[in-house]
């Protein structure tokens, strides 16, 4: 992002003389995060929702309704999204680093554990998105079909027509076992390790909830058995905290369509996002084409 749009959120938050420092990391595809520094050296995080104005309102939700129950960022001030400028979240700054998952104790997986049921027990009145309640409905299967099918169009042209048609089938065949799914209930939908900050072997915040949605609790196991599958353990520590709140969903006998569909999700995203995937996305869309390829082997 250049100096003169920086310039443009300095002069929005009146931070004239403050020190904006952009954060690198691996994952860092859907926004842009600073590190701000006043002149009298307090720390503050600016988050810029690059990728949709939905992001942005879904960040402050959460940030908002979990305020005194979770361990996340206070809001110190807003740049809401317009058509000439991005929505960022000026936010404090919580002490620690983002959590390797070589650093995933039995302790910590625990705790995770516990915190991520403390998300679940919010229950919503539908399956949807968070800032559009009007439009939430009872059936798990119609955000999920849509997602899908607008995944499936990203990737045409770049997977191969046999693997789409192989997922096509296999998402048709499945859909119906989320009927019985645990929700709706807020799922924060990118929850692993690269999203938490640990200080002192404990955790001290939950970060990054532009994807998050009025779901089902299962949705929110897809990525941690991503992780499991080359480290395991980790897993009892975390279920046994999980169970602490309330108990694990039975999620095993949809997770191989859940991780069908964020294979796909993914993939598309890294295509249709100024080509992610040949560049800083490399990495996981090789990931997530290996595993299509294990879910639907030829």
């Amino acid at each position: 992002m250049s100096n003169n749009v920086i310039d443009s959120y300095q002069r929005l938050l009146n931070l004239p003389t403050a020190k904006f420092e952009l954060i690198t990391h691996d994952d860092a595809m859907v926004a842009l995060v600073y590190n701000v520094t006043l002149p009298d050296n307090t720390k503050l995080i600016l988050k810029i929702c690059t990728n949709k104005p939905q992001h942005y309102w879904r960040e402050l939700y959460c940030l908002t309704h979990f305020a005194n129950q979770l361990p996340v960022p206070k809001i110190v001030q807003l740049v809401p999204p317009t058509a000439e400028i991005n929505g960022a979240i000026l936010m404090e700054y919580i002490p620690g680093n983002l959590l390797k998952p070589t650093e995933l104790s039995d302790k910590l997986a625990y705790e995770l554990g516990a915190l991520l049921a403390q998300i679940h027990l919010n229950r919503v009145t539908g399956f949807g998105d968070l800032i559009d309640p009007a439009h939430l409905t009872s059936d798990p299967r119609i955000e999920f079909e849509q997602k899908f099918a607008d995944s499936l169009i990203e990737c045409t042209g770049h997977l191969p027509d046999q693997l789409l048609a192989q997922c096509r089938d296999y998402h048709t065949q499945n859909l119906d076992l989320l009927l019985s799914v645990d929700g709706p209930c807020i799922t924060h939908r990118d929850f692993r390790p690269g999203n938490i900050l640990i200080a002192n072997h404990q955790v001290t915040g939950i970060v990054d909830w532009s994807s998050a949605r009025a779901g089902f609790a299962e949705e929110d196991f897809c990525l941690l058995e991503d992780l499991w599958t080359t480290d395991s353990q980790s897993k009892p520590a975390f279920l046994a905290g999980y169970s602490s709140i309330r108990p694990v969903p039975e999620y095993s006998k949809i997770m191989s369509l859940l991780r069908l569909n964020k294979a796909l999700l993914t993939i598309g995203f890294t295509i249709k996002k100024n080509d992610l995937w040949k560049n800083n996305g490399a990495k996981i869309y090789k990931f997530y084409r290996e595993l299509l390829e294990q879910l639907l082997p030829a």
